[in-house]
């Protein structure tokens, strides 16, 4: 185990960092694009078959969807950066210690989430704003997919853990093989078994589990360097995992933060585009919403592939290299920024036609938006890149409060004044002013930091 360990180290500390970083990305990116085409597609089975009121449901659902991911990517962005920086100083049993507790502590967060949701459903649905009309769906909902949530938050965490233990094709087949199952069973408990609504939260609820499953198997038998270890439990040990626990969920919170500006972005913007434009615009900006998640989960695999070896090497306290990953990792960013902006500026028609009729009120007004929000897109996943890059490094203040202003203090603002500036035109582009001037406040930092 020892010499497997320290080759480990020696790869993470001499090979060079393009290579490296690709070792990862491109596994990484796979990985993620496939869980965002199974939201996609989950939104185009329903589309046709339930019809408008079971995308209204599973909208409804989507806080508490966000929520339960937020928790999964917090726990293994702390817990990562945490045995990361362990490994680096040769402390392996400690990296092991953080990464079980870390599983344990998602665990029971998730179960204290679900028992509720799964004992009051009804009382659930309202609270997240359904009307009665839409109870009997949303309920319907809540009860087939949240059993299936503790699989996605094991999955979310521990495919962190997976990559760092040198597995990033793995942790890749953890999600397609998730994907793959969830589009087959959309199709079978959708359209062939015709169960509607519950066929889809039940089709997502056993994807996740593949993956959860995939990703627990791997841990507890195959695990090179990061299997789970037994904990102690007297009362200094239960203080000690206390103390580790905050410490993983402080480095982490800014990666729940992504996920809550995700849900900022639909809930105000469904206010906005319902208020200037009405209905239709609600339904162009929804569409503009399944697409978003795309590029959250890029930028995501851009800061995810570079997280290990940053932190390695600065645990090591290599900064030469560290500052190197950066740059390659901000080069990604770059590129594939660039390459969904094209894609949203030349294909608008096509795009939106994957989920509507151009006879639809929604049609024109997605088609005209599309190229104004593609904008937004370079600046949103170089964020994303940069407060990954202070997480892996501890810090944790930079990172919370860049991912607040992204989320928070800058997109809120840029909805109630870019279309009093600009029109129906003005709430297209205020993603792209609240993203771009989170940039500039971050290179403003960073110039100030290395002045």
């Amino acid at each position: 185990m020892s010499e497997k360990l320290t080759k480990d180290a020696i790869v993470l500390s001499t090979l060079s960092i393009p290579r490296l970083f690709g070792r990862y990305f491109l596994p990484t990116l796979l990985g993620m694009l496939s869980i965002s085409a199974m939201t996609a597609i989950d939104g185009i089975f329903v589309g046709h078959a339930v019809g408008a009121d079971g995308i209204a449901a599973i909208n409804i659902c989507v806080p508490i969807l966000m929520v339960v991911t937020g928790l999964g990517l917090m726990m293994g962005a702390g817990c990562s950066v945490v045995a990361s920086i362990h490994m680096a100083q040769h402390k392996f049993k400690a990296a092991r210690i953080n990464v079980t507790q870390a599983w344990i502590f998602a665990t029971m967060v998730i179960l204290a989430m679900t028992v509720p949701v799964m004992l009051f459903p009804s009382a659930i649905a309202r609270m997240l704003g359904s009307s009665e009309a839409l109870l009997p769906l949303v309920r319907e909902y809540l009860l087939g997919f949240m059993p299936g949530e503790m699989f996605g938050v094991w999955a979310a965490l521990l495919l962190f853990v997976i990559r760092l233990d040198g597995s990033p094709r793995f942790a890749m087949w953890c999600n397609v093989v998730s994907a793959i199952a969830n589009i087959f069973l959309d199709w079978f408990m959708i359209v062939f078994m015709g169960w509607g609504l519950w066929g889809a939260a039940v089709a997502s609820a056993l994807s996740m589990a593949i993956g959860g499953i995939i990703a627990m198997w791997y841990m507890l038998f195959a695990a090179r360097q990061l299997r789970p270890i037994r904990l102690k439990w007297s009362r200094r040990s239960l203080l000690y995992s206390v103390r580790n626990i905050g410490y993983q969920c402080t480095i982490g919170l800014s990666a729940l933060m992504g996920e809550c500006t995700m849900a900022v972005l639909a809930l105000v913007g469904n206010y906005v585009f319902g208020t200037y434009m009405g209905d239709a615009g609600i339904g162009a900006f929804g569409i503009a919403c399944y697409y978003t998640p795309f590029v959250f989960m890029i930028g995501n695999a851009v800061a995810q592939s570079a997280q290990p070896i940053v932190s390695f090497n600065y645990g090591s306290g290599d900064s030469s290299r560290v500052h190197s990953t950066l740059r390659v990792a901000l080069l990604a960013a770059l590129g594939c920024g660039a390459t969904v902006s094209a894609a949203f500026v030349l294909l608008p028609r096509e795009l939106v036609e994957l989920f509507i009729v151009s006879s639809e009120a929604a049609f024109p007004l997605a088609v005209k938006g599309f190229p104004l929000i593609a904008l937004s897109f370079v600046f949103f996943i170089v964020n994303l890149t940069c407060i990954g890059y202070f997480q892996s490094i501890e810090r944790v203040r930079p990172a919370m409060i860049f991912a607040l202003l992204r989320g928070l203090l800058l997109l809120v603002p840029s909805f109630v004044v870019m279309p009093m500036a600009f029109g129906d035109t003005g709430i297209w582009l205020a993603l792209a002013v609240s993203e771009m001037l989170t940039t500039a406040c971050i290179v403003g930092y960073m110039t100030i930091r290395t002045s």
